[in-house]
């Protein structure tokens, strides 16, 4: 466990501080604030694409559950839409416009990609999947080049130099905004200026029981006076990398993740015999003498960058996701 999985512990208690990390969240602050000023006052102007661009985002860091809600709207849109990521975690050089999928063909495995597109281009067929630091290079390629109608921008909310035309952004039902300090004292990505700028929240309630999603979605709608949903995220089932077999409930496993909020992971597999539980830092690149022995349980996400290795032992929980899109990108 290194500094920066302790550091994100500490953002999600309230109990605790440090000093320096405080002090440094205020220039943070500073910083992070005259940026917005300057877009909110238009003195920096965002740059538009032929096509209706929709971010999806988070005022936090970690793992909130933007990617399954950007798979979901792509897959409600249809045709002629390409999602465009900052390919965080992948060996491309993000700096150069680069196709993860045209719609049809996967060129990069999920080393090369990074986790998060590679497992959009996966689980999307039909859209394009871009990676590319300048969103608004990325976006302008995908219309030009594959003639996108519709851009999603995957975690594109502080991104502000591509004009959107609808901003939704997510919270976990659970996290909430953890301490509710600024980086690098807590998760907050951005001060409260930027809630001013949210057209849509979303609830993300990664529990059987979502009374306290529904309720939440209501009070912080109220709050904001935004239009509030709540995106159910369950277990549906776990099954072999290599074979698809399905893995029988009570099997002792191994259960292992690189994700932002792994205890949400390792909730949901109660009906298994977890005997450990194995947390590497967000978007780790795993080696294979890394996986311990014996079955293994890990996320679809993390799944990606697995399948080469020689076992075939590894077993991946899928999760279903539930939203009422046409409602969230307000359709008529």
């Amino acid at each position: 466990m290194n500094l920066k999985t302790e550091i994100t512990k500490l953002h999600y208690d309230k109990n605790k501080s440090i000093f320096l990390l405080d002090f440094a969240s205020y220039f943070y602050g500073i910083g992070s604030g005259f940026k917005n000023f300057l877009y909110d006052k238009k003195i920096l102007k965002p740059k538009k694409v032929d096509a209706f661009v929709i971010s999806v985002g988070n005022i936090t860091t970690g793992g909130v559950g933007k990617t399954p809600v950007v798979s979901e709207i792509a897959k409600h849109i249809g045709e002629k839409t390409a999602i465009v990521s900052r390919g965080y975690g992948g060996k491309l050089n993000n700096k150069n416009i680069n196709v993860i999928s045209d719609g049809e063909k996967i060129y990069y495995d999920a080393q090369m990609a990074g986790d998060e597109p590679y497992w959009l281009a996966d689980n999307t067929k039909g859209t394009v999947v871009i990676t590319c630091k300048n969103r608004y290079a990325g976006a302008k390629y995908a219309v030009e080049k594959f003639g996108a109608k519709t851009i999603i921008l995957d975690d594109g909310f502080q991104h502000r130099k591509l004009h959107r035309d609808l901003d939704i952004v997510l919270m976990d039902s659970k996290m909430g905004f953890g301490n509710e300090k600024l980086l690098p004292a807590g998760p907050l990505r951005e001060g409260m200026e930027a809630f001013l700028r949210i057209d849509r929240l979303v609830v993300v309630s990664k529990d059987i029981d979502h009374t306290r999603a529904e309720k939440l979605a209501k009070i912080m709608g109220k709050k904001m006076k935004v239009p509030a949903f709540v995106c159910r995220t369950e277990p549906d089932f776990v099954y072999n990398i290599k074979t698809n077999e399905k893995l029988a409930e009570g099997t002792e496993v191994s259960a292992l993740c690189a994700i932002g909020q792994p205890e949400q992971f390792y909730a949901f597999l109660k009906n298994y015999n977890v005997k450990q539980t194995i947390s590497f830092d967000d978007h780790h690149s795993y080696t294979e003498d890394e996986i311990p022995q014996g079955t293994i349980i890990t996320t679809e996400k993390d799944a990606v960058k697995m399948q080469n290795f020689n076992r075939t032992d590894i077993y991946a929980l899928k999760l279903k996701t539930v939203i009422n899109v046409g409602e969230l990108i307000n359709e008529q």
